[in-house]
């Protein structure tokens, strides 16, 4: 699947987007801050599958969420799996840069730099596997000097399990500049579902220099 087209928010370092509030926030509420409904107790894909399958209409509308899905692989699982494999770093101009996840810091304990005032965009690549996974979303919080400056929460969609990784691409943005600007960040990272279940929660420390790195 391509980058998604319902997007809430981007992943970014920005000066618009400033929340002096140092308490953190990684719960993805509505707009009335109430939490999601819980729901019923999952079941195994397969076992989904031979539900109604002598409906018709319900059985092209599985082929249709299912897609491409081998279902001779599907495991007796009930709970949908999701593994965030890497998080790239997308600059006009620069090469992409591709970092694992969990991302390795430097001998500085930065997991990577960015330029001042410069455009880029994040892009994250994940499987799913078992189950279909409903409501993937992800928050981001950054800090600096202890004041949180950004708040980013993003809802991804439904995913069904397939072999391929699925890719996610935020907004292009573009960093603060200026020497208050630069120095060091911290940031958290949060994949969860609809029913609560975490697939990362990845704490990490980058940096904002006047200049790029230089390429090795």
């Amino acid at each position: 699947m391509d980058k998604e087209e319902n997007k809430e928010a981007s992943v970014s370092i920005s000066n618009n987007d400033t929340d002096t509030d140092d308490v953190e926030d990684d719960d993805y509420d509505d707009d009335n801050g109430k939490h999601a409904v819980a729901l019923g107790p999952q079941v195994p894909l397969k076992d989904q599958l031979e539900l109604d399958k002598d409906d018709d209409s319900l059985r092209r509308w599985k082929e249709q969420l299912l897609g491409d899905v081998d279902t001779t692989k599907l495991g007796e699982t009930a709970e949908p799996e999701v593994t965030i494999l890497n998080l790239t770093i997308l600059s006009p101009g620069r090469p992409d840069l591709v970092l694992p996840i969990p991302l390795v810091p430097d001998d500085k304990g930065y997991a990577f730099t960015l330029k001042d005032g410069s455009t880029y965009s994040f892009r994250f690549s994940f499987t799913v596997s078992n189950n279909i996974v409903s409501g993937l979303r992800y928050t981001h919080n950054v800090w600096k000097t202890g004041v949180r400056v950004e708040n980013q929460k993003v809802m991804l969609g439904t995913y069904s399990p397939q072999q391929e990784p699925y890719t996610y691409e935020a907004e292009e943005d573009t960093t603060p500049s200026g020497i208050f600007a630069r120095g060091s960040y911290s940031a958290k990272l949060k994949f969860v579902d609809d029913d609560g279940k975490v697939y990362l929660d990845m704490s990490y420390c980058f940096e904002i220099r006047k200049d790029w790195p230089a390429l090795a």
